[in-house]
């Protein structure tokens, strides 16, 4: 028989705590819409065609 892990209330403060502070830092996703927007010329893609594309892009 096999038995469970157990940690103390310490080894687990220890743990929370190191991640805490080796957390990797945040990317915040760029703006697709305004690189699309500035790449393109005015009215080269419309609506749908830019929500299609940003469909693309999160769910690709």
């Amino acid at each position: 028989m096999t038995r469970g892990l157990s940690a103390s209330n310490e080894a687990r403060q220890i743990v929370a705590d190191w991640l805490r502070t080796t957390q990797a830092p945040r990317i915040e996703m760029p703006d697709y819409r305004a690189m699309l927007t500035r790449r393109y010329p005015a009215g080269l893609i419309n609506d749908a065609e830019m929500e299609a594309l940003l469909g693309i892009i999160h769910n690709g």
